[in-house]
């Protein structure tokens, strides 16, 4: 009788091949044996290729979406940063918005360097006055400003004082802003090298004064001299209703053209200086404004100089034909053609009420303003500059 032997079990170690060894380095090789195996345990079995191949493709397309996703990221970051640095948008303190005055606008505050890289190292003046330089500037943006600066070059010669009122100015200039008006943009206060600066719109036609008195400069027709005096009125009328405590120095020189001819009144000085004691005796801020408001619009009619050697004070030359003595078509510039005599009937009529001597009878600006809409029917937003400021969307997208 056969005795039945009993086999020893096998276990996984004899399915392998013989004389090979459990080496790390073979594991890929002893995997695929191991699934040929017919003793490979059921409890591990292996994914089917095209399984292994739809995760691989899912890896690599995670991996390539979020490779993607961190380089739009780090090249976000970098071209902000990098645009940061240029142009910072800060807000000016200390502003009063009391009363019916507007809060402060938010300026930028450039560097000195970027000032004198749009300034041509400071070589592009296009204007010298008693206490600044003015320069015209052109912005890495493209952007076209207008900079001055003050004529004091060093931190010893700049007193509190001095200090004290470029901060005002600031702050007064920061909160008016109107489309006749050259606003202001920003500044830069820098002590190495001294330095305070204030950056305006820029208006490329230079200024009222310029083409009414000076030949080689294009002349204005009548129409655009009624545009220009009613942009004027306007933005003056907006200036004594918030009571705003700038431009005591009305002038032609003063009100600067646009690249469409749309006046542009400026206040670059560095500081508002006080009304001296004549002035004081002329009565309030806007009575002199209204005064000199007068006073441009007969150099508007005249094309005569404020004053002159031969004739003396405008004024004083054109009293004969205010009060009657002498026909007002002959005050006319008699360089103007088909002037209609109803307009300058009317606005010598807003003249009279400018210049007139008793405080109590002259007009307001307010009235000025509007009897200016009823002569030359030229509403405030026609009288505005037909293109919006370029300087106005960079500060929005920088801000």
């Amino acid at each position: 009788m056969h005795k039945h032997k009993t086999l020893p079990v096998q276990d996984d170690k004899e399915t392998l091949p013989p004389n090979r060894e459990v080496n790390p380095r073979n594991w890929r090789l002893l995997a695929r044996e191991l699934a040929q195996s017919p003793n490979r345990p059921p409890s591990s079995p292996l994914p089917p290729p095209h399984q292994s191949r739809s995760k691989t493709h899912v890896v690599i397309l995670l991996s390539t979406a979020g490779s993607v996703c961190f380089l739009i990221v780090a090249f976000l970051i970098y071209w902000y940063s990098n645009r940061a640095k240029k142009v910072v948008v800060m807000p000016l303190t200390g502003l009063s918005t009391r009363g019916s005055k507007p809060p402060g606008r938010r300026l930028l505050v450039f560097k000195r360097s970027e000032l004198e890289a749009a300034c041509e190292d400071f070589c592009n003046i296009v204007g010298s006055f008693s206490n600044f330089t003015l320069y015209k500037g052109t912005l890495s943006s493209g952007v076209e400003v207008a900079v001055t600066s003050t004529l004091i070059a060093s931190t010893k010669d700049w007193l509190a004082r001095d200090e004290t009122q470029f901060r005002k100015k600031v702050s007064v200039l920061s909160n008016f802003n109107h489309n006749n008006f050259m606003n202001l943009l920003g500044h830069c206060n820098e002590n190495e090298p001294f330095t305070r600066m204030l950056v305006f719109e820029y208006s490329p036609n230079g200024t009222l004064f310029e083409h009414l008195h000076i030949k080689e400069v294009e002349q204005l027709n009548w129409s655009v001299r009624l545009r220009i005096a009613a942009g004027v009125a306007y933005c003056l009328e907006q200036m004594m209703q918030l009571n705003c405590p700038i431009l005591r120095n009305l002038n032609s020189s003063s009100i600067y053209l646009t690249e469409d001819y749309a006046a542009k009144v400026s206040d670059l000085e560095f500081w508002n200086k006080q009304p001296d004691a004549d002035e004081a005796s002329e009565g309030s801020n806007e009575s002199i404004i209204v005064y000199k408001f007068g006073i441009v619009l007969l150099e508007i009619i005249s094309g005569r100089l404020p004053y002159s050697e031969d004739d003396g004070l405008l004024v004083l030359w054109a009293s004969s034909y205010l009060n009657g003595s002498r026909s007002i078509k002959d005050m006319v510039d008699e360089t103007l053609n088909s002037v209609p005599e109803e307009d300058i009937i009317g606005l010598t009529e807003i003249i009279r009420s400018c210049i007139i001597d008793d405080p109590e009878k002259q007009a307001t600006m307010t009235e000025v303003a509007s009897q200016m809409r009823l002569i030359t029917a030229i509403p405030p937003e026609a009288a505005c500059p037909k293109l919006s400021p370029l300087w106005w969307a960079e500060l929005q997208i920088v801000s």
